[in-house]
């Protein structure tokens, strides 16, 4: 379990500038990761020498059509809300009334004025699309991945939207590295035996929206199940395919959530049902060939504040329930050998214990497996660590446990989760804000004979590695790698043996960069900001070789800094646009993040949340301070929680920056959090504490809420981009919030709304559409700081 599975995906979870949504790989079938572009994106930047405009002058085309746009203006209906003593007067509380032909109307007006106002950037736009297009593999595949006796992977096709998934049967030879070697694949060609799963480009047709929520696959290889949204409101149906026949199943089962396993013997398969707050608080088993109403209920959570997920073990011998916060958890296990076994409890969440756990079987020194529960935990340890339990042991008062240390607690090294083969335990670690992979025999394990840690290795400073799935039983683990200007590896480490002590790192692919791309013409480094208390920043500074430090060039910061999660480096196709325009990119990682680990959370969170707007005003200081950037032109980008970080910089520092782009933003945050009907918000008070029961938080949360501290001072451009059918951060936060940039800005610089009417927290489906979306952030924040034309050599070759 890599990593816990016991703490919830966030609600608010960063997009990086592309807003994709999580996707399910728990049962690790390779498939979650888009073939084109497939590593993460992490931001950009813009910068063109010689510019004769100033940032924030526009051409006389784009002053003229901003005069004549009239920006919609959304009627005042006064709504109070009184919590504490303290009543606020929202205007714009009915926008919420979604289905209203009004609310329509007004959203559709707001469209109409962004495309009024930003229409001069449609050439900026169309030159950045194809621009990704240009450097992207249109025609592609991903790297087959082997589950039991098949190897699955995911083509895509030029001019298609949407990937293809397919098979084809794995050979047996007896030589296990050979037997985990992928096949040879080649884009555009069809192997002999290769089998289409599902052509999502198929399923999608005459849809407004397509995306997979899930996807499994029986342990004969005969039966594929797969979820499907059609609006992005993250809520999908359920289909299962025979496929020795190629025929649907009548078991269909709707409004399910991420996440889909079969049992080992393929008679059923579980999921995950959320409640009316779109918290998952059901998990549920369908006996294939029974009506759905008879369907069984696992486990319900009925804890408001407590995610629930689940997964098989390693060795697919437990359902593992995973009940948790960002604080503490609890995880259930139910055995499948034993029909009339009842699910049983690891720690009690009462123990206040964030951990997770693994049931394995382990041979002591004669050879005899006994059941031990790995476990991944934070008891005495804030960074957590590794722990291996006899099963015996929980049965009795936690103070009295007796776990053997696996691997042990550091303040310099963050554990963020342990998982099992059938020969080695895999250690997620962070150290030096690097995730890093590391592996150990099993032999030993927990004793003085453990074997000592094998890290596979990598030559550059700033990186991201990460375990990409692999099979209980295979040789070989399958490792993703990227920098900020690698492209997306993918390799497989062989496990270390006795001949091999070091095991063996083997690349499998490197996602191809079209256009004449080369990292040499990029530069990445790692620089430090000072707080206002003195805590030192970690930043992450991209720019191309070509720009000079003679502070006059553009700058664009991007930060997100919640939920323990780390911006990681990452290699984005769509950034190289913007560093091509010489822009110095710079990523903040900010506290509230998990690069530094759970202190660096803990010190970003709840009564402690200022600090990750500080820091990421600090970043915005190092950058102006650094000889590099003209202090006047620099844009701030985040988005989710990152677009309340958005909200709250530029009512703190609004002449700070040229622009704002702030992505599906949780700007009106207490107004959601105050309510537990609405999605999510009993979920996020471990993440911001509950105002509605604490005086303080309440007092405290209002202090920083972008909609609630809208000032009347000369607010930056600002764009706020949005989708309808958004269930994590609803529409409505940033419709209410503009209106109010609006009414109290004293400048004249335009505030936008961008929203897609047929998009949920991803924005839009469809790899061309995404594109697209991209292309408009970036030539918004482009245009705005006087960064339109490409450096002298740069761009597409």
């Amino acid at each position: 379990m890599l990593p816990h599975l016991s703490q919830p995906p966030p609600a608010l979870g960063p997009e990086e500038g592309s807003r994709e949504k999580p996707q399910d790989v728990r049962e690790g079938l390779g498939w979650a990761t888009p073939v084109a572009n497939a590593a993460p994106f992490v931001g950009g930047a813009l910068y063109i020498e010689g510019m004769t405009q100033t940032p924030l002058q526009d051409s006389a085309s784009n002053s003229a059509t901003t005069a004549s746009a009239r920006p919609p203006v959304a009627k005042k209906v006064p709504t109070e809300r009184t919590h504490h003593g303290d009543t606020f007067v929202d205007n714009y509380e009915w926008l919420r009334e979604k289905d209203s032909p009004e609310v329509v109307e007004h959203l559709k007006a707001e469209n109409a004025y962004q495309e009024a106002v930003t229409a001069h950037q449609e050439p900026l736009r169309e030159a950045i699309f194809q621009e990704i297009k240009g450097r992207t593999q249109e025609t592609d595949l991903s790297v087959p991945n082997r589950k039991d006796d098949w190897w699955y992977f995911s083509r895509s096709v030029e001019g298609k939207e949407y990937g293809i998934q397919c098979r084809v049967k794995a050979s047996s030879t007896g030589d296990p590295v050979a037997d985990w070697t992928p096949p040879a694949v080649e884009a555009g060609v069809e192997i002999p035996g290769e089998e289409v799963l599902l052509d999502g480009n198929i399923e999608a047709e005459g849809k407004p929206f397509f995306s997979i929520g899930g996807s499994a696959v029986t342990v004969d290889g005969n039966l594929y199940a797969y979820a499907v949204d059609n609006s992005g409101d993250e809520r999908f149906t359920l289909h299962i395919k025979d496929l020795r026949t190629g025929e649907p199943l009548p078991d269909v089962i709707e409004n399910i959530f991420y996440g889909i396993s079969f049992s080992p013997d393929g008679s059923r398969i579980f999921y995950t049902v959320v409640d009316d707050s779109w918290r998952p608080y059901q998990v549920k088993s369908h006996v294939l060939g029974t009506p759905v109403t008879d369907d069984e209920v696992i486990y319900q959570e009925d804890d408001a504040a407590m995610w629930l997920g689940f997964e098989l073990s390693a060795d697919r011998r437990y359902l593992v329930l995973g009940i948790g916060c960002s604080e503490y958890s609890e995880t259930r296990l139910l055995r499948f050998d034993d029909p009339t076994a009842a699910l049983t409890t690891v720690i009690s969440r009462n123990e206040r214990v964030l951990y997770e756990a693994e049931p394995f079987l382990l041979a002591g020194p004669d050879g005899e497996k006994s059941e031990r529960i790995l476990l991944t935990h934070n008891r005495g340890a804030i960074n957590s660590m590794v722990s291996l339990a006899d099963p015996a042991q929980l049965s009795k008062p936690l103070a009295e446990q007796h776990w053997d240390t696996v691997v042990e607690h550091s303040d310099d090294v963050r554990v963020n989760g342990a998982g099992v083969t059938s020969t080695h335990l895999i250690v997620s670690v962070r150290k030096d804000t690097i995730e890093r992979v590391q592996v150990l025999g099993l032999e030993g394990l927990g004793t003085s004979g453990q074997q000592a840690p094998v890290e596979p290795a990598f030559d550059e400073e700033l990186y991201t590695a990460g375990v990409g799935g692999s099979d209980f039983e295979a040789p070989v683990i399958r490792l993703g790698y990227t920098s900020y200007f690698t492209p997306s590896r993918v390799y497989d480490f062989v496990l270390p043996t006795p001949e091999k002590p070091a095991g063996e790192l083997l690349l499998r692919k490197e996602s191809p960069v079209l256009g004449g791309y080369s990292a040499d013409d990029y530069v990445a480094t790692r620089e430090w900001a000072d707080a206002a208390d003195g805590t030192r920043i970690p930043l992450s500074v991209l720019r191309h070789k070509a720009v000079k430090q003679d502070s006059t060039a553009a700058g664009l910061v991007y930060g997100y800094g919640s939920y323990e999660l780390s911006m990681d480096p990452g290699f984005g196709i769509a950034r190289l646009s913007l560093l091509d325009r010489g822009v110095v990119f710079v990523i903040a990682h900010i506290r509230g993040g998990g690069e530094l680990g759970r202190h660096w959370y803990e010190d970003g969170k709840k009564l402690a949340k200022h600090n990750t707007f500080t820091d990421f005003i600090a970043a915005t200081d190092w950058l102006a301070d650094s000889g590099w950037v003209d202090p006047s032109r620099i844009a701030a980008l985040g988005g989710s929680a990152g677009g309340l970080l958005m909200g709250a910089v530029a009512n703190l520092a609004p002449e700070k920056y040229a622009a704002v782009v702030a992505q599906v933003p949780f700007v009106d945050p207490l107004t959601s959090i105050l309510d537990p009907d609405l999605p999510l918000s009993a979920l996020e008070w471990e993440e911001w504490g509950n105002p509605i029961t604490d005086p303080q938080v309440y007092a405290y949360m209002k202090s920083y809420s972008p909609y609630e501290n809208v000032q009347e001072v000369a607010y930056p451009k600002i764009a706020a981009v949005t989708s309808f059918n958004d269930t994590r951060v609803l529409y409505v936060e940033p419709a209410k919030w503009v209106q109010e940039l609006r009414n109290k800005t004293t400048g004249d610089q335009p505030v936008v709304m961008k929203i897609e009417m047929e998009g949920g927290h991803g924005g839009a489906s469809g790899r061309y559409v995404q594109w697209r979306e991209r292309a408009w952030d970036y030539a918004f924040i482009a245009d705005s700081l006087g960064a339109r034309e490409l450096l002298p050599g740069a761009g597409l070759k």
